[in-house]
């Protein structure tokens, strides 16, 4: 079977030029072409909506009209086809508009020849093909842009940021207009990251996938995976792929406390029962000692007698607390709005906000929260995050923001202070026993926290940034 012959549309009020064009397709091809004629405006409008043809060929004069009102008529249907403009004379200026127009070609009337009108043809229908192809890959790849779950930017190698795909916005709280003014560095958590990955990009034309630290608008940080690879070398434009990993990241360093947690507890067990036993043998021993005649009349020797026992005492205390701290807690739940614990914690604060003269900010999640909890060790808990972050910030200059979410199934409460901050490198060791910055702080109190959530099946997670603040980020398992 023959294939369909390519369906031509003549929009032309001269009916010589007509038959003219009819001849020469006759001359090169009979049968290849089936020729329509509009000799006026109005039919050549209404034969063109009825979109059955493959290419047109439009004079540039017709009557009160002309042939850029079909080009203009083409782009208000938003309707792209071939098109070839036919003028009475060679006139640069008319086919230069019409170019501009959207007509992929012109022949001038008095030069049309068979080849020549052929040629033509040929090279519209070529041109419109290849058209097509490439604005269906845009489509395609637009789609992908789009749409993708991770985040996709578009820079140069002067560090201009060119195109970012909504995931990009979403996560780093841009809108398009305020990313494009950005330059590539302002998106890393330091400057020397950034240097480093234009340097390998752009220089070396290395892509190999690395982690690094991004920040977002409000300065939160993301660790991120960046796979890089160059685009236009000539126009040197490359293309990011970015990986979110700070969820991960995070997951990982609650795996990572909940084993140091598990280990911290072993060696709080080790510890209680090799220094216990001496210790009782200590204090055996001294108060028998006492009893001894020389010991009673001697007010020296009572005094460090009294010496060492009080300190044999502190010392069981702090072995007492470390165990508590960190054994698996028996626990008496109910069911408790994350918020009605919240508030009980703050009432318990009240005294401390008040003499500190802290401003509070609640935002609190409606309607409530369930969980189920031990109400008076969930609230011990936040306490003793609230204290810390009383204790953190200056007198008079504090503002302490809670807030509650939830996420999926999670309950999620954040306690945010704009205080001092702690040093990055001070970070991992925060729950340790015994690790603290206050003169006279055991260190306990945020390892009876930690271990009172691990024991509700929850997460505590840190952000802080010296000079602006820490965010304690709880989770627990929602009802």
């Amino acid at each position: 079977m023959s294939e369909r012959p390519i369906q031509i549309l003549m929009i032309d009020d001269d009916e010589d030029d007509f038959f003219l064009v009819t001849e020469l397709l006759r001359d090169i091809s009979p049968g290849q072409y089936s020729l329509e004629w509009a000799p006026t405006y109005p039919k050549g409008v209404e034969a063109i909506e009825r979109k059955a043809h493959d290419i047109f060929l439009v004079d540039y004069r017709l009557g009160p009209h002309t042939g850029l009102d079909i080009l203009h008529h083409f782009q208000e249907m938003q309707y792209s086809m071939p098109v070839i403009m036919l003028t009475g004379k060679g006139d640069y200026a008319i086919d230069q508009e019409a170019m501009k127009a959207g007509a992929y070609d012109y022949l001038v009337k008095g030069e049309i020849t068979a080849d020549l009108l052929e040629r033509s043809i040929r090279y519209a229908l070529d041109e419109y093909k290849h058209l097509r192809t490439i604005e269906e890959s845009e489509k395609k790849y637009f789609g992908i842009f789009e749409k993708a779950h991770d985040l996709i930017i578009l820079a140069d190698c002067d560090k201009n940021i060119i195109d970012a795909n909504p995931a990009a916005l979403r996560r780093l709280q841009y809108n398009k207009e305020e990313i494009l003014k950005l330059h590539l560095r302002d998106l890393f958590a330091s400057a020397e990251p950034s240097e480093q990955f234009l340097e390998n990009i752009c220089n070396n034309n290395v892509a190999s996938t690395q982690e690094y630290e991004f920040k977002t608008r409000d300065g939160k940080k993301l660790f991120v995976l960046i796979n890089a690879v160059m685009l236009d070398e000539a126009a040197q434009i490359f293309l990011c792929v970015i990986q979110d990993i700070t969820e991960k990241k995070r997951e990982e360093q609650e795996k990572q406390h909940q084993e140091k947690f598990v280990i911290t507890g072993r060696i709080a067990r080790v510890i209680a029962h090799e220094v216990r036993n001496p210790l009782t043998n200590i204090l055996l021993a001294v108060s028998q000692f006492k009893e001894e005649e020389e010991v009673v009349t001697s007010e020296d020797s009572s005094l460090y007698t009294d010496i060492i026992e009080r300190n044999c005492t502190r010392i069981n205390q702090l072995i007492t607390e470390l165990l508590d701290s960190t054994r698996m807690i028996e626990l008496h739940t109910a069911e408790h709005g994350i918020n009605q614990l919240i508030n009980t914690a703050l009432r318990l604060a009240q005294d401390r906000l008040h003499l500190h003269e802290m401003r509070l900010n609640k935002q609190l999640a409606d309607p409530d929260i369930k969980v189920n909890a031990d109400d008076e060790k969930v609230v011990i808990a936040f306490l003793n995050i609230i204290i810390n972050a009383i204790e953190a910030m200056a007198p008079g200059k504090g503002i302490l923001t809670i807030t509650t979410r939830r996420n999926l199934d999670k309950a999620q409460v954040q306690i945010s202070d704009n205080g001092i901050g702690i040093p990055e490198d001070k970070l991992p060791r925060l729950f340790d026993p015994f690790y603290t910055n206050k003169a006279k702080g055991t260190g306990l109190g945020l390892t009876s926290t930690q271990n009172i959530l691990l024991n509700h099946k929850g997460t505590i997670h840190v952000d802080s940034e010296q000079g602006k603040g820490t965010t304690f980020t709880i989770t627990l398992p929602a009802v």
